[in-house]
This record gives structure tokens, sequence and C-alpha cells, in this order.
């Protein structure tokens, strides 16, 4: 009934329009959807529907969801609805654009799309670019900041970045906890529950109930390099630390270079700006050495016991570049290996293209690395994001099998 009176008030296929239009606001940079089109469908019966504005505060209430999206929908509802106009409609563009085409007359299909498309001739051509650059460069930005490289942002790109980051989701595998939560079904009875409802019958046990066990989040370590071969990205690594710390409730985050500092506490203020300020106050070895052997050798040792519980997983961010004892560092990267649930080195250099793990330090460490992954720009987070999420098996057997731990 909705579509009937619709379509008699407009006296015309208003709602065919109305997809091209949605369609229009798509290519403009407007993600428009179907459910937004159908709200506005069954809105439209409710105006005057000879009432340009109304009906066009009406659609940018359906189909508008930012400020910056009000602007390119201003801009696409004038350029698309001109010709609906009676006082600037040429002779003959209301039977041009109403009429129903049929399936062969590709030849009317193309023309009427370069109508809707395309600007009127003799119109200012200035005013009506203006959208499309915008939006292009709308898109364009989003784009390239997700596959621009972390070593090539400028300050106002890093803070753009770092602001998409804050709000994406990280979440990491879950695994069963100790502790059990009430289920319809599952293999552990709770007893203390079946003797309660059996009082309710005198003792007599009527009902069964089961118990599942509760899932946690895995806890994430991330050891990151700040040596002065990663000197590049320290700056916006160090942001993502602080993501990282702030958005997961079990997380520990730690920096090497010549030796191995504790950030976790520092990244934890509620301001990003005295997180990094407290962070970089806490750290001796900017930009020096890297000894990753023997800071992994410190984890180990010190602080594996107080963060390495329920089998957590570990990130390590560095190139490879190592000036210690590959000796060390091969012993200490097998034993954070068996004590890890996962063990995840993140390369910035893995992203450049015709890149080779060519460095001693890498070639060491990669036969104890679960996953080799790049690191250097929005892009490749996302694809960890979505990787940490989906772990949900651990490592085959057979090759714990073949590691013995050195003395």
């Amino acid at each position: 009934m909705i579509v009937d009176s619709f379509r008699l008030r407009s006296q015309g296929h208003l709602l065919r329009h109305l997809v091209l239009f949605t369609r229009l606001l798509r290519l403009v940079g407007v993600p428009a959807t179907p459910n937004q089109l159908v709200d506005l469908v069954q809105a439209l019966p409710l105006l005057d529907l000879r009432n340009r504005e109304e009906v066009k505060d009406a659609a940018r209430a359906m189909l508008v969801t930012s400020r910056e999206q009000a602007v390119l929908f201003d801009s696409a509802f004038d350029l698309f609805w001109q010709a609906w106009t009676t006082e600037d409609q040429p002779e003959g563009a209301e039977k041009t654009l109403k009429a129903p085409l049929t399936e062969g007359d590709n030849e009317a299909r193309d023309q009427e799309r370069e109508r809707i498309l395309e600007p009127e001739v003799g119109a200012d051509t200035q005013d009506e670019s203006e959208p499309e650059t915008e939006t292009l460069a709308a898109y364009s930005s989003e784009e390239i900041l997700r596959h621009k490289d972390f070593a090539e942002l400028t300050e106002a790109e890093v803070q753009s970045v770092t602001h998409l980051i804050r709000h994406s989701r990280w979440h990491p595998e879950q695994h069963p906890a100790r502790r059990k939560r009430p289920a319809p079904h599952g293999n552990h009875p709770d007893l203390r529950r079946v003797l309660r409802q059996g009082l309710r019958y005198g003792g007599e046990v009527m009902k069964f109930a089961w118990q599942t066990p509760k899932l946690k989040r895995r806890p994430l370590i991330v050891l990151c390099d700040i040596s002065g071969s990663m000197e590049r990205y320290t700056s916006f690594l160090l942001r993502f630390l602080y993501v990282v710390t702030n958005g997961l409730e079990r997380a520990e985050v730690f920096v090497f270079g010549t030796r191995l500092t504790r950030l976790t506490r520092p990244l934890r203020q509620s301001d990003m700006d005295i997180a990094l300020h407290q962070a970089a106050q806490s750290v001796n070895d900017w930009g020096g050495g890297t000894r990753i052997g023997e800071a992994l050798k410190t984890f180990n040792f010190t602080w594996a016991r107080r963060v390495m519980n329920h089998g957590p997983t570990v990130l390590i961010i560095s190139d490879g570049w190592d000036r210690g004892d590959l000796g060390l560092l091969g012993r200490e990267m097998m034993r954070l290996q068996l004590n890890c649930r996962r063990l995840i080195w993140l390369n910035p250099l893995l992203g450049a293209e015709g890149y080779e793990p060519l460095a001693q330090g890498i070639q060491t460490a990669l036969p104890f690395v679960d996953d080799f992954l790049p690191v250097h720009n929005l892009a490749s987070l996302e694809q960890l994001a979505a990787h940490l999420q989906q772990l949900t098996h651990r490592r085959a057997a057979q090759r714990r099998g073949h590691l013995s731990l050195p003395v």
C-alpha cells in the first residue's frame, strides 16, 4: 500500500529514481544502505512531496550519519533532483526522466545514466565539480592513510591514524577459564544448582543442571624494539602500544634496545600525551644499539613468572638487527616460545617490496616464530587484529615434541 500510494503521489517512477539517487550517494562517498532507503520510503507518505526542502531534510535525516556526509549529500541532492523542479526543468525532461525503460533499451538506459551523473550543459562547472573533488579527497585520504608507511606519516597524519586505531576493536583469542557459568548444556554437572532445585520437590532430583567454563581474553604481551634502526617507526609504535595497553584488560608492554624496560604502568594514563611523556622519561636507551637476546633473557628470568599467566600471546616488534650474542638469542627465543600460547614477530620492513630476512638476528629467531607478519601501515594492524581474533588452535604437539629446552 505504501508503494502504490507513493507512486500515485509522485506521478511517475520516483521509487526507481530514489534507488538511483542512493547509488549516486555511494559513488560520492555517502554510504547509504538499503535499510536506510527503506526507512526513507516508509517516511515519504507522511511528507508533502511538493515541498522540496521538506523532502530534502527528511532524506538527509535518513541517509546521512556525519557532518562531512551532509555537505556531500546536499551537493548530490541538488545535482540529481534539479531536473524535478518545474521552473528550471527543460521541456520534455520530465518525460525523459520518468519514462520507464525496457530491458533491451540499452541506449536509452545509458543516456539516462549520463543525464543523472553528468552536469547540465551551460551550468557552472566550477560549483558542480567541487563536490566530486572533495569526495575524492575524503575517500582517497582514508585509503592513503591505511596503506601509507608509518615512517612517512606527518604529525597530522599520525594523529588521524591514531584516532582510527583507538576506535578499532581488538579482540584477542579467548580461552576457557577455571571458573564456570550456568549453561543449558555442558560437560560439567552443576551439583549445587541440582541440590538447590531439589529442595522445591522435597529433596527429589527433578531437573539436572549443567555448567561450562567462562571464556576470557588471552593476555597480550608486547616486546617492542626502540633501537636506532627502528627510530623511524618509534613515534607511531608508542602510540600503538598506548592504544593496546588501554584497549585490553590484560596487556603488558615492554620496550628494549640494550636493556629491557616495562612501560605498562606509564601507558595506563588516561591522557595520551602524559602517558607518552612518562614513557619517554622511563626509558634510557632510545635509539641505541640492539641486544635482543639479552633483553629476552631479562624478560624470561625476571618478568615471565609475573606476567606469563593463562597462556598469553606474545608480540615481538623488531626489524631483527641485533648486535648481541646470536646463540643467546636462539636459546631465549626457544624458551619464550615454550612458555607462551603463540609467538608472533612483527617486522615493519616486511611490508617493503622485495624484502628478504637476511639479518642474522631475524634468521636466528624465525625458527621459533609461529607467525611472521608486517607492521608498517594501518592495513597491516587491521590484519593483525583479525589474526589475533581468529587464533583458535594451539601449535602442533609434534612441533613442541621436537624442541628441548637448553640449559
